[in-house]
């Protein structure tokens, strides 16, 4: 049902499920509960919401702190984007080190993030629409961030078109990190 691709860095997957295309169009399952079940993965998911971005939008990189801290399960649904998820876990062999991934609606892949981790993506298309589930409700108490500019991603455009709030938060080496690895 899903191939279940490993990287770097350790919890994080990229999932890529079966495509049916017919002449009517395209169906993908993104989820199925007894499968995640089986490979140990988080299987409730308290929100779900979605972000539209025009092209060269970098959004990230984010997170939530203790005790609502979560997992995360992201694709793109519309366009292609390169995604991005930081291992911010003291003591994990990948602390501070990052890892890419293309994201397309034409792929249909997606990337489960476990706690600890940061997120975020740059749009390479018009109008890429995400999709993200957590596992906690969104909380502005402890929602956080790193600086997207402050890891060594090598981000594919010039002409970055982030928020304020993106371009407030500290870098990693000004982060104190309260997650720990597993």
């Amino acid at each position: 049902m899903f191939e279940i691709k490993t990287n770097k860095v350790s919890g994080c997957f990229e999932i890529q499920p079966k495509v049916f295309i017919d002449n009517r169009g395209k169906f993908v399952k993104v989820f199925h509960e007894l499968t995640f079940v089986e490979l140990g993965l988080v299987t409730h998911f308290s929100e779900e919401y979605y972000s539209i971005s025009n092209k060269n939008v970098i959004r990230g990189l984010h997170f939530q702190l203790s005790p609502l801290d979560h997992v995360k399960m992201v694709y793109c649904v519309q366009g292609e984007v390169m995604d991005v998820v930081l291992d911010l876990r003291v003591g994990s062999p990948t602390y501070g080190q990052h890892v890419t991934f293309e994201l397309s609606s034409t792929k249909a892949n997606s990337i489960y993030i476990p706690k600890g981790m940061a997120h975020g993506f740059c749009a390479l298309s018009d109008n890429a629409i995400m999709v993200y589930k957590v596992s906690t409700v969104y909380s502005p108490e402890y929602d956080a961030g790193i600086r997207w500019d402050s890891v060594g991603i090598e981000w594919p455009t010039k002409e970055a078109n982030l928020s304020q709030r993106d371009l407030s938060f500290p870098t990693l080496t000004e982060f104190n990190s309260p997650f720990k690895y597993e």
